[in-house]
């Protein structure tokens, strides 16, 4: 019997930058293109009900592509990157196993790099050393990463994230050094110039009254404290619903959050030398080129 060519497996295309960046409507282009699905890397997306202020793409921005990683579990749920972990490789595994590709998206550093670098979360944290650190200030809990060398995490500002930076480094977490094979990451380089009117411009778009709706349900069924009302734009409506801040106030106060996230964001992704960078019609000239050579 004479042998088939060896069937490649689909890459794992991992694509990144900061928030407003355009990497969904990318994803979206070049899953239609080449047959892929999209798994959301947004730490805030996985939270069912909250859907306008976590800028969650709708059906529409979807157009019919796949997409997973969204609407995982409950505003009063708690959900890790080890979950993430867990869940987004059985994901690529399925995607791959019906010769689609599947596209990693989405700007929560933590979640992609614990994919792509193979991260081995340890279970085996003491609730006790949990505690005692969640009981320090984040002023404190800054201070002991600069005792003790720690870095501080994506959002920094954010207290469970900081805890759990410091859990890690405690685990000597294992990792692979470099990506796993067959794996094409991308991050799109994006300047205040170009970046600036599209967070304006969703700004517009999110502060809508369904967004007030949206927001008064979840903070008065899971609470205003919970993990996954602690994104930029629900803090602000807290404030407003309270009446300490206009509406126009929370606006531009959530341009200027967004703004900052971006650049966090890039501080953290340009640490990683595996990243090639592009603008948007780069990018996808780039990862088109190198899926058509696969799919040959």
């Amino acid at each position: 019997m004479a042998r088939g060519r060896p069937v490649i497996e689909p890459p794992l295309v991992v694509i990144v930058g900061p928030t407003a960046s355009g990497k969904t409507a990318l994803a979206v282009r070049l899953a239609k293109d080449f047959g892929g699905e999209i798994i959301s890397a947004d730490s805030r997306a996985v939270y069912k009900e909250l859907n306008i202020g976590t800028a969650k793409p709708d059906k529409n921005e979807q157009e019919g592509i796949p997409h997973w990683g969204i609407d995982l579990v409950a505003p009063n749920e708690r959900f890790t990157a080890a979950d993430f972990k867990k869940y987004a490789s059985q994901k690529i595994t399925d995607i791959r196993s019906r010769g689609r590709v599947p596209l990693l998206v989405g700007g929560t550093g933590l979640y992609v790099d614990s994919v792509v670098y193979d991260f081995s979360f340890s279970t085996d944290i003491g609730l006790d050393r949990r505690r005692e650190l969640e009981a320090l200030s984040i002023e404190e809990l800054y201070e002991y990463c600069i005792l003790h060398n720690i870095d501080l995490p994506e959002n920094y500002k954010n207290k469970r994230y900081v805890v759990n930076n410091i859990l890690r480094e405690g685990q000597n977490l294992k990792r692979r050094m470099s990506p796993g094979e067959n794996t094409i990451i991308v991050g799109i380089t994006s300047n205040k110039e170009n970046l600036m009117p599209r967070i304006v411009n969703r700004a517009e778009q999110i502060f809508s009254p369904a967004m007030l709706d949206e927001a008064q349900r979840a903070g008065s069924r899971y609470g205003w404290d919970r993990e996954a009302m602690t994104g930029n734009i629900y803090p602000l409506l807290r404030e407003y619903f309270a009446g300490t801040m206009t509406l126009e106030e929370a606006k531009e106060r959530f341009c200027t959050l967004d703004w900052r996230l971006a650049k966090r964001q890039v501080t953290w992704l340009k640490r990683n030398k595996d990243i090639h960078w592009f603008d948007l019609d780069h990018a996808y000239t780039y990862i088109a080129h190198l899926l058509a050579h696969v799919s040959k």
